[in-house]
Formats: structure tokens, sequence, C-alpha cells
């Protein structure tokens, strides 16, 4: 602990000119006394740590010196590929790997070149989650993660639906994917050879299987996903409407349903009428989704088929009327 601390502070000093004993004690997260005792504890060791004293002063090296600390270990390399996710890496555990994998990075640049990480954080930021969500990390984050890093097979237990209950798998897991703020696991189960996607959120329990899985060298994670999320949305779409939509309805249509569905839906659509408006047969998850999706286009749809959800649209028409129809609210 103290050894990765004091290796730490010579990163620190290294990649600036000088750093005040406050700096130090919040980057370190320890108390400026500590921060004292291992600036001696580092010139004792032959590290040329000079302390300016004075309410300007603060530490810095001497000399030129450079460590040779510099060099990345796997975990701090793979973590810095992942540096522009910052919440993920919390998530996952891995805060600590990415900062020191930055740190040796900064100290091996050049220093005109060590401001590098903090221009390009004030010029990128992602932010994955949607608007509205609070996002809640999976307790087993860290353990599933623990796994993909290490290709450690898992035996976990999750629910598989509220009428279902709880199935227990020996998983091989290959990739973690983050998708509007949810963790999924891309896994192989143990002597099936098949490939499958798991909301980490699901597990109740996971539990290293205390040996090692070769992985296949042909297995592509973004591949994998790509084409496992195409066949998702396209198999909960099993319901279809037939509408009649306005051009400005056409338009709209993309942001209110699948994009895809919607693109080929107006494709397949016959001439507009006098009207210009289009007959279209939509695929839909349910008709109770597909409620909630059209109704956001108002007087732009007019839906004919099925019955009852054209019922509904009534309904509403009918409420909305009574609401809006000549009641005078004032000014």
């Amino acid at each position: 602990m103290r050894a990765a601390r004091l290796i730490k502070m010579v990163l620190l000093l290294q990649s600036r000119p000088s750093m005040t004993a406050a700096e130090l004690a919040r980057e370190l997260e320890v108390s400026e006394r500590t921060v004292t005792r291992d600036a001696q504890a580092l010139s004792e060791a032959g590290v040329p740590v000079y302390a300016d004293r004075g309410r300007a002063g603060g530490y810095r090296l001497i000399g030129g010196y450079r460590t040779r600390l510099t060099g990345l270990g796997r975990s701090e390399a793979e973590a810095l590929f992942l540096s522009g996710v910052p919440g993920a890496l919390r998530e996952m555990g891995l805060e600590d790997a990415a900062s020191a994998a930055r740190l040796k990075v900064s100290a091996a640049l050049m220093p005109s070149l060590r401001d590098a990480s903090r221009t390009a954080a004030q010029r990128f930021h992602l932010d994955a989650p949607n608007w509205f969500k609070e996002p809640k990390t999976p307790e087993l984050l860290p353990a599933v993660a623990d796994a993909v890093w290490d290709d450690r097979r898992i035996v976990a237990r999750y629910r598989r639906g509220e009428a279902e209950g709880e199935a227990e798998r020996e998983l091989e897991p290959y990739g973690l994917v983050l998708k509007a703020g949810v963790w999924y696991l891309c896994a192989r189960v143990a002597g099936h050879g098949s490939y499958r996607v798991y909301r980490i959120d699901r597990f109740t329990a996971v539990e290293a299987a205390g040996e090692r899985f070769e992985r296949d060298g042909e297995f592509d994670l973004p591949e994998f996903w790509d084409e496992r999320a195409e066949q998702f949305a396209r198999s909960i779409l099993r319901a279809e409407v037939v509408a009649r939509v306005s051009p400005g309805g056409v338009r709209r249509l993309p942001y209110t349903v699948d994009p895809q569905s919607a693109r080929e839906a107006v494709e397949a659509a016959g001439a507009p009428d006098a009207d210009g408006w289009v007959t279209l047969t939509l695929p839909v998850e349910s008709e109770e989704v597909a409620h909630s999706q059209l109704a956001s286009l108002g007087p732009e749809i007019e839906v004919l088929q099925p019955p009852s959800l054209r019922e509904r649209f009534a309904g509403d028409a009918t409420r909305l009327a009574a609401l809006y129809g000549g009641r005078d609210v004032g000014a």
C-alpha cells in the first residue's frame, strides 16, 4: 500500500514542476503529515525530493531526476484505453489502474505535453446514460468485470423473469457492454458453445469457478453485440399497426418508433393520397407500446388497424375535445 503510494508521489512530482503538500495530500488521499513523512522516506531512499519552504513552497524533484518506474502493467494499459469513459471505469473497479496509467504516461511525456490529459478532458466528455434516468450500478458488476479481465469462468445465478424464477449457469465471460446506462455481459455457456447476453442487474450471485478458459480468437465483441442488438430489436416487434400518416408525421416517425422499421415501412408504402398522406404497415412491440409511441404524433397520424388501437385513439380524441373544446380559461 505505502510502496504504491510512494511510486505515485514520485510520478506526480515528475509530471509537474512542483506541488504543495495540500495538492499531494488530495491526490494521494492522505493527510499532509503523511505527505511529509513520505517525502522524507523518498529522500532517504535516494530520490531527490526537495521541499521549498514558505507560503508559495512545495515539493519538487531536483537534478532532472527521472524514474524508470513508468512501464505500464497489463491492467493499467487496458484501463488506459478505457479512460474516455470514467464512469464505466469507476463502476468496474478500474479507476485506480487508469489513474496510475495516466500518471505514468504523463511522466514519460515531454514537459510541454504533460497537460495533454487535462486539455483533452476539457474538450471531450462521454455521458452514456439517457436523460432523466438515474443509472444504478449493479452490485455484482466488479466481480463480473474481474472475471472478464482474467478470463476466468464464473457460476452465476440470475432472474429469468417474474414467473420463471432463477437459473444457474457456468459461464465463460467474454465481454461487457454498457448500453444506455445498462450493463450487459456477453458470455459463452460452459460446455455449450453458444454465446448469450445477460443483463448484469439480474444477477443475484456470482462466484469464480476457479479455472480460466481459453478465449475463442475469432470472437469479436463489437460485431457480436451489433448483431445481437439488431436481432433483439427485431424480435420484440411482434405486432403490426396500419395507419395513415401525414408528411409531417412521416418526418417524425423515425424519432418515435424503431428508426429502421419506420424507414422500411415508409419505403414499402403506396403513393400518397390526395392530401399527401401515406398508408403504411408498421411493426410494433405491442398495442400498449404503440399507443404510447404513436400518441406523440398527435393529429399527424390516423390509426386504421387494429380496431382496438383505433378505439384507444378515438377515446383520447374525445377526452381531449372535452378538455379543450369551448372552454375559456382566461388570460
